[in-house]
């Protein structure tokens, strides 16, 4: 196991390259994992335009945008580490209207966004067909180890000190989450691409001898 660092824009370049190569006649379902403070949707968000230029049909999907209703998600208060761990995303909604339509037997027809948190409703966003060739970057936390279909994981580590040190003040009560997550599901241990971003401007990717892991 090594440690390789690397730019951010040659990190995406060499991500898109990869995913661009996992791609068959099918479509690619994509979890890009990691605490907030890791910045998933921001390299989903830097994915998207390299991968169209290789070719690839792609749909990024936000979990926040997957949210259950306030009156499910906050029962247990606005603060509780093992609701926002346990129930703050809609798996069901998630698996149903984005991994199995995007998967091998699915049609292809993705709903992009299900909940609008500000508002507390629905976000009637329109379905988007996704073609045989696309790839699906979803992004958000704790992806992994609730049974949610995935072809490719791309774990975003960081340190438990660096996650407290750049997590934001008023989140820092979601940090015992993120233990229970390292603890309970060991993302990095069968991610097929694990990132370090103790600092975003410095990644580096964690490499077994085989490559990235």
């Amino acid at each position: 196991m090594r440690v390789r660092p690397i730019s951010p824009p040659l990190l995406v370049g060499e991500l898109a390259e990869r995913l661009a190569g996992a791609v068959s006649t099918g479509r690619l379902r994509v979890a890009v994992d990691g605490a907030p403070a890791a910045r998933p949707d921001h390299l989903a968000d830097a994915l998207v335009d390299p991968l169209r230029a290789l070719g690839h049909p792609v749909l990024h999907v936000r979990t926040d945008d997957f949210l259950r209703p306030a009156s499910l998600r906050l029962e247990r208060g606005r603060t509780n580490p093992d609701s926002y761990y346990e129930g703050w995303v809609d798996e069901a909604g998630l698996r149903r209207e984005v991994l199995d339509p995007a998967g091998p037997d699915g049609p292809g027809r993705v709903l992009p966004s299900l909940w609008d948190a500000r508002t507390d409703r629905a976000s009637r966003a329109a379905y988007v067909d996704l073609p045989a060739g696309g790839v699906v970057l979803v992004s958000g936390a704790f992806l992994l180890g609730g049974g949610l279909a995935f072809d490719m994981v791309v774990h975003l580590e960081m340190s438990p000190a660096a996650l407290r040190r750049r997590t934001d003040s008023t989140l820092a009560w979601t940090l015992p989450a993120f233990d229970r997550y390292t603890a309970e599901v060991a993302p990095a241990s069968f991610a097929d691409v694990v990132v370090r971003v103790d600092d975003p401007r410095r990644p580096a990717f964690v490499e077994s001898g085989d490559g990235p892991v």
